[in-house]
C-alpha cells in the first residue's frame, strides 16, 4: 500500500491513475497498468473522468460569470491539468484559489506549476479536514470566510470511507461558509453491484495510504444532497450539468457514471 508521505513510482497512485484517464503524461507504468485494469472493469472510466473535470471547469465559469465568485477552495485537486480553476476564473482580478490534496506528488507539482501565493495556494489536506482547514492561518490569509466562497469536492466524495462522514463534511461546510457561498460535489456511481465490488477492490489498492471510500449506487448518495439547496438542474450525471456546447459529449452509463450537484449556502 502506498504511504501518504512517500512518492513511490513503482506502486500505482490514485492521482496518477486519474491523470492517465485524463490523457495526461504525469504517470508511470504502474499507474497505466492500474488504469487499464479499471478500464477493463468500467470501459467508460476515462470518459467519465474527463466529464468530471469538464464539470469542474463549467461550474467555475458559471459561478464567476453569474455570481462574480472570486474565492475558490478545491479539495482533491489532483495533478495539474492544462486548464485549472484559477485559469478559468482569471478574468476576476481579485481571484483567490486554494488547492487542497493529500498526495505528496500532487503537492510538488501543484506548488511548482500553480502556486504563486498571491492568487493561488497549494496546501496539504483532505475532505475529512475540510471545515478546520478553512480556519488555518495560511488559508485564512488567502480566503475571507466573511465573503462568499465556492468549495469544490469534485470526484472527492467517493474517497471518503463512510457515507455518514461524507454527509458530515457537506453539513459542516455549509455551516462554516457565508451566505451566497457554494458547495460543489460529485460522486462515482454504478448500478452494477459486481462492477462496484471489483472497482472498489482495485481503487482501494491505489488510493494514497488506503484513503478510499466506495463507488456507490445513486440511491445511496442521493441523501447526501437532500439537505442542500441545489441549483438547477440538481443532482445529475455530470455530463448533464448545464452542458452548453458539450451537450453532444454523451453520458455515463448504469455501470459507471459520476453524479454531481451545485448547492447555494444561505
Amino acid at each position: 500500500m502506498p504511504r501518504l508521505d512517500v512518492i513511490d513510482v513503482a506502486w500505482p497512485n490514485l492521482a496518477r491513475v486519474n491523470n492517465f484517464l485524463l490523457g495526461g503524461k504525469d504517470n508511470y507504468r504502474a499507474d497505466r497498468e492500474a488504469g487499464e485494469r479499471l478500464l477493463q472493469i468500467a470501459p467508460e472510466a476515462s470518459q467519465v473522468a474527463q466529464a468530471a473535470h469538464r464539470f469542474l471547469l463549467r461550474v467555475t465559469s458559471h459561478l464567476v460569470q453569474e455570481y462574480r465568485m472570486r474565492q475558490f477552495v478545491v479539495f482533491g485537486c489532483g495533478l495539474p491539468t492544462p486548464v485549472g480553476v484559477h485559469q478559468v476564473a482569471q478574468a476576476n482580478t481579485d481571484l483567490r484559489v486554494v488547492y487542497v490534496d493529500d498526495d505528496p506528488l500532487v503537492l510538488v507539482h501543484g506548488r511548482a506549476l500553480w502556486e504563486d501565493r498571491r492568487h493561488t495556494l497549494v496546501v496539504r489536506g483532505d475532505a475529512m479536514q475540510a471545515s478546520s482547514l478553512l480556519l488555518r492561518s495560511d488559508v485564512r490569509q488567502m480566503i475571507d470566510l466573511a465573503s462568499p466562497v465556492a468549495v469544490m469536492f469534485v470526484s472527492v466524495l467517493h474517497t471518503v470511507p463512510e457515507l455518514a462522514d461524507a454527509a458530515r463534511v457537506l453539513e459542516q461546510m455549509a455551516g462554516v461558509l457565508a451566505p451566497g457561498s457554494f458547495i460543489v460535489a460529485s460522486h462515482l456511481v454504478s448500478e452494477d453491484a459486481e462492477v462496484r465490488q471489483r472497482a472498489n477492490v482495485l481503487l482501494q489498492e491505489v488510493a494514497t495510504a488506503g484513503h478510499w471510500g466506495r463507488v456507490r449506487s445513486r440511491s445511496e448518495i442521493e441523501p447526501l444532497f437532500v439537505p442542500l439547496r441545489l441549483v438547477a438542474p440538481g443532482l445529475v450525471d455530470v455530463h448533464q450539468w448545464r452542458p452548453g456546447s458539450e451537450a453532444c459529449a454523451g453520458d455515463g452509463s448504469r455501470k459507471w457514471a459520476e453524479y454531481g450537484a451545485v448547492a447555494m449556502v444561505g
